[in-house]
This record gives structure tokens, C-alpha cells and sequence, in this order.
């Protein structure tokens, strides 16, 4: 009984992931590509993680500090948006933020040059597809995922405080004493740490898919839903361990 198809192409995302973190290790990147993906998957998305982050925190303090006004407690709007913020909301929609705007480019094009056989041609000028193509973009995601993270984090934090004044009336310095007050050491660094998993496996997944694409340009377009449904899925499961490992003690 042959496996499903979808499994296969994990199981070669995984081993093209293997050989493009070996190559990283070995230092054969190839600076003029990563740039470009660096401006990809960096500026390029800035303004879809701003629109987002803004709403985000004003959407979580239009549905917490009404509630936590009308029991007096308006004083831990700020802590409890900072610690929903920072171990679950940012990395995690940054994640789908990044799936949606970079992942599906990465699947489409890559899936594009399997079609039409370009990467055999890169493969007969002796040259490793997959140091040529893959690094690049995973370095790319796990160097900018954070960064993604850390701008939606200050974006929210700051929206839910103006939208938090503005709304219900909570002092500024009240809003950012609650957040002292409940934020960790740790939780930035975890926050952090989970949206480098995430950039790592959205690049590997995604260029796995388009790697692994077989038949007509048709199928690019399957190929590009199949790297998103199975990035979406993944993240899901992956955050659920991180979150008990990180915040479960």
C-alpha cells in the first residue's frame, strides 16, 4: 500500500529542509539572493503586519476592557493584552500573516520552475537547487519571522493603549504599569523563539511543496493550497507543544 501523496511530500520537505540547514551550516549562502528574499519576506510584508497588529489591538481591547471595566478592573487591561500578545497572538498570526503573503509566492515559484524544468537546468549546470534556491528563503523567513513578530507585538501593545484610553478611559501610565507588572523576563525571548520556528518551518514546507510539484503548470496552483493547508496545520500543532514547553510549568 503506497503512503499518501501529501506524507511523501513532507517527507521530502523535511530532507530538503535537512540539506538547506547543512548548507547554512557550511556557509554556502549566496548573499545576493538572500538579500532579495530578505526584502521579500522583510519590507515587503511590514505593511500587512501593521494593518493587522493595529486592529488586533484594538479588536482585543474592544472585547477585554469593556468586560474588565464593568468589573473594576481596568487596571489589567495592559497585562493581559501584553501576555496574550506576546505567548500566542503575535507569533501565531504573524505566522499566518507570513504564510499567506510569502509561503504561497515561495510554493508558486518554485513549483513554476519545476514545471518547466528549470531546476533540471540548474541541476545540469552543477548547481545544488537546493543551495541555490532554498537556502536563501529559509534564511530569509527565519531572520525576518522575529522581526515580523516583535513589530506586530509593539503595534498592538501600542493600539490597545490608545484604543484603551480613547474607549474606556485607562490612564496610559496605568496601561503600561499593568504591563510591567504582568509581563516575564522570559516572555519576549519565548514570543521570539516561537516566531523562529514558525519562519523555519513555513520555509521548508512551503519550498518542500514546490519542490515536490509534478505534472502541468495546473498543478502549481494545487501545489501552492497544499504548502498553505499543510503550513497552517503544522503551526497549529507545533505552537500547542511550544506553548507547553515555554509556558506550561
Amino acid at each position: 500500500m503506497k503512503p499518501p501523496r501529501w506524507l511523501v511530500r513532507f517527507g521530502s520537505s523535511l530532507m530538503i529542509g535537512g540539506q538547506a540547514v547543512s548548507a547554512v551550516a557550511r556557509g554556502r549562502i549566496g548573499l545576493n539572493d538572500l538579500l532579495q528574499e530578505l526584502l521579500e519576506a522583510g519590507p515587503g510584508s511590514f505593511l500587512i503586519v501593521l494593518i493587522t497588529g493595529l486592529a488586533a489591538g484594538t479588536v482585543f481591547n474592544i472585547q477585554v476592557a469593556a468586560e474588565l471595566s464593568k468589573q473594576g478592573a481596568s487596571a489589567a487591561v495592559g497585562g493581559l493584552l501584553a501576555l496574550g500578545l506576546s505567548r500566542e497572538i503575535s507569533p501565531l498570526l504573524t505566522a499566518m500573516l507570513l504564510t499567506g503573503k510569502v509561503a504561497t509566492a515561495y510554493a508558486a515559484q518554485l513549483g513554476t520552475m519545476k514545471v518547466t524544468e528549470q531546476i533540471d537546468a540548474i541541476t545540469m549546470l552543477r548547481t545544488d537547487p537546493v543551495e541555490y534556491l532554498v537556502v536563501p528563503r529559509l534564511l530569509a523567513m527565519v531572520l525576518m519571522s522575529p522581526v515580523q513578530c516583535l513589530l506586530f507585538f509593539w503595534v498592538a501593545l501600542w493600539s490597545g493603549q490608545t484604543s484603551s484610553t480613547l474607549l474606556y478611559s485607562v490612564p496610559p501610565a496605568v496601561f503600561w504599569n499593568s504591563v510591567r507588572t504582568w509581563m516575564d523576563p522570559d516572555d519576549l525571548p519565548s514570543m521570539l523563539l516561537k516566531a523562529v520556528v514558525f519562519g523555519l518551518q513555513i520555509a521548508v514546507l512551503a519550498c518542500g511543496w514546490g519542490l515536490t510539484t509534478r505534472g502541468g503548470p495546473k498543478e502549481v496552483g494545487t501545489s501552492t493550497t497544499g504548502a498553505v493547508v499543510m503550513i497552517l496545520v503544522t503551526v497549529a500543532l507545533v505552537d500547542v507543544v511550544l506553548t507547553q514547553i515555554l509556558f506550561g510549568s
